[in-house]
């Protein structure tokens, strides 16, 4: 009894923590439309040039790119970089050992990140960089305080500062993007990492339409053989 009473207190204290760190924080709406290709394309684009060099997809297929509009050949083309062929998963070189050493933590896999965290904070959070000088890549999060991961859409952004008084940011200098801009190409790379979490989900649904479609249909049936059954029945 005495061990159940310990656990429980310890699921509160942990759980009203979790919830006492996180009141402040208001995530912003990502644009997600599984069913935009051309944005999922861009957004394919953007993970592989920048995000697989580090983070691995290993649940992820480069021939499920087909799914969104890309042909074998322009997937081999262009987006074909960690592999040899197109039926092979989305692996990178780098060991985890050696990730923990550089970067403190071991990078994680983004097959299924949006599902874990959800589209809204990954979007958030690759928006809510900011210079720390007190942290060793230079860099710190309003969504995840001290994390490990470098900027690495630093130079398409730019640098921004915390006003730590309202708890916003400033853009103190200006990157290759606009705001806009910027916010677009996130934008487009959470809608394809929330593609590449559960690359089905579009058939599903669609057929999940056919199957209400049937019962609705079993049910008329089924409720007029039960009244011509029952018919002569009092």
């Amino acid at each position: 009894m005495k061990i159940l009473t310990k656990l429980f207190l310890i699921f509160i204290f942990v759980f009203s923590n979790a919830g006492f760190a996180n009141e402040h924080l208001i995530l912003d709406k990502a644009p997600i439309d599984l069913n935009d290709q051309a944005s999922l394309q861009r957004g394919a684009k953007t993970f592989i040039n920048y995000c697989l060099n580090c983070h691995s997809a290993n649940y992820m297929r480069y021939n499920r790119l087909k799914d969104i509009g890309l042909s074998d050949n322009l997937i081999k083309e262009n987006l074909l970089f960690t592999a040899e062929k197109v039926g092979e998963p989305m692996k990178i070189a780098m060991n985890k050992k050696d990730a923990k050493a550089w970067f403190g933590a071991t990078p994680p896999d983004l097959s299924v990140e949006v599902r874990a965290r959800g589209a809204d904070w990954i979007y958030s959070y690759l928006r809510g960089y900011y210079r720390d000088s007190s942290r060793p890549t230079g860099w710190n999060n309003t969504v995840f305080d001290k994390t490990a991961m470098p900027h690495i859409l630093w130079k398409l952004q730019g640098d921004q500062k915390l006003n730590e008084e309202h708890h916003t940011l400033e853009l103190v200098r200006p990157g290759t993007l606009s705001v806009k801009e910027y916010d677009a190409l996130v934008g487009d790379l959470v809608n394809y990492l929330t593609f590449m979490s559960e690359p089905s989900k579009l058939k599903r649904l669609h057929m999940g339409y056919y199957v209400l479609l049937f019962l609705g249909l079993l049910l008329v049936l089924t409720v007029n053989l039960k009244k011509e059954f029952w018919k002569d029945i009092k």
